[in-house]
C-alpha cells in the first residue's frame, strides 16, 4: 500500500479532494455541481467502444449525480437501466478502490470487464490494474463495501 502513497502522492489526493462527491453523495464520484464521469457519456463505452463526451443538452440525474449522453438514444438505454452503464464503484478509480482509497477515475483510463465499467486514475495505474484485473476487482469489490460510504479524505487519514 506504500507504494500505492508513494506512486500517485499528493497530486491524487488533490485531485481526489478537489472533485470528491460533494453533490451526489461519497459513494458517486461526481464534481461538486454534481456532474458525473466529467461528462463523458457513460453508455458510450458499450455502444461505441471508446471514451466519449456527453452533450451538456442531453442528460439524466440518476442517484443525485448528473449524467451527459451524445445522443437521446445513449440517453433512453441509460435511463432504461442505469445499472448496466454505471461505471463500478461509482466511477472511483478501480486500482484505488483495491488499494482502500477513494481516486478520481479518468473516464480515458477505463476497461469493461464482463460487462461492467472500471475507470483508473492515470495511464500508469491503469497498466498495473491490467497486470491482474481479476485480483484487483476481488480486492476493490471487497473494499467497496467498507469505503462506499466514506469520503476520500477520510480515507486518506487512516
Amino acid at each position: 500500500m506504500n507504494k500505492f502513497k508513494s506512486l500517485i502522492g499528493g497530486v491524487a489526493l488533490s485531485v481526489a479532494l478537489a472533485t470528491s462527491a460533494l453533490a451526489a453523495g461519497v459513494d458517486i464520484n461526481a464534481s461538486s455541481t454534481g456532474l458525473a464521469m466529467q461528462g463523458y457519456d457513460p453508455v458510450a463505452y458499450f455502444t461505441v467502444g471508446e471514451a466519449t463526451k456527453g452533450d451538456y443538452r442531453i442528460t439524466a440525474l440518476h442517484d443525485d449525480a448528473l449524467y451527459r449522453f451524445s445522443s437521446e438514444e445513449n440517453k433512453a438505454a441509460f435511463e432504461a437501466n442505469p445499472e448496466a452503464y454505471l461505471p463500478a464503484y461509482g466511477g472511483y478509480c478501480a486500482f484505488g478502490t483495491a488499494m482502500g482509497f477513494k481516486f478520481d477515475g479518468d473516464p480515458n483510463h477505463w476497461k469493461i470487464v464482463d460487462n461492467k465499467l472500471y475507470l483508473n486514475l492515470s495511464e500508469d495505474i491503469q497498466e498495473r490494474w491490467e497486470g491482474d484485473i481479476p485480483g484487483f476487482i476481488e480486492s476493490a469489490s471487497a473494499n467497496w463495501e467498507n469505503i462506499a460510504d466514506k469520503t476520500p479524505a477520510e480515507l486518506q487519514k487512516q
